[in-house]
């Protein structure tokens, strides 16, 4: 994880309309949000792994499942995931509830960013001071 001080640290606004300016410019809602917290991420390469700029941000009145939540930004980060090749030979099964997780844990959860990207990385930080700030 590689953190990319920015001038949208702190910088608070509605989720709704934060979702309205980003998604044009290719940012996700990631999968690993809670009521609570979030992030913002933009898939820079997949090549080897996948190599995101993520934006985090936290709910400051009330859950993000409600409509009008407010939310303030945090530090965006560079953000590499290297993931398992091939079938999960230690699926774990749950016999109570009869289900199965179906999803592997990464070879290298923060592996390693690639230098090639760090580079478009702080640029994309840019744009984003630009679209939220300016």
């Amino acid at each position: 994880m590689i953190p990319l001080p920015s001038k949208i640290e702190g910088v608070t606004t509605q989720l709704y309309q934060l979702e309205q300016q980003l998604k044009p410019l290719g940012y996700s809602i990631g999968g690993n949000w809670d009521y609570d917290h979030g992030y913002f991420d933009y898939k820079i390469d997949e090549e080897e792994g996948y190599q995101f700029l993520r934006i985090p941000f936290e709910a400051i009145d009330g859950q993000l499942d409600s409509h009008g939540v407010t939310v303030q930004l945090g530090r965006p980060f560079l953000l590499s995931h290297k993931y398992q090749d091939g079938i999960d030979k230690e699926v774990e099964i749950d016999v109570l509830t009869a289900t199965t997780n179906q999803f592997q844990a990464p070879v290298d959860a923060d592996a390693s960013f690639p230098e090639k990207h760090r580079d478009l990385g702080k640029a994309l930080v840019r744009e984003l001071e630009s679209v939220l700030i300016d």
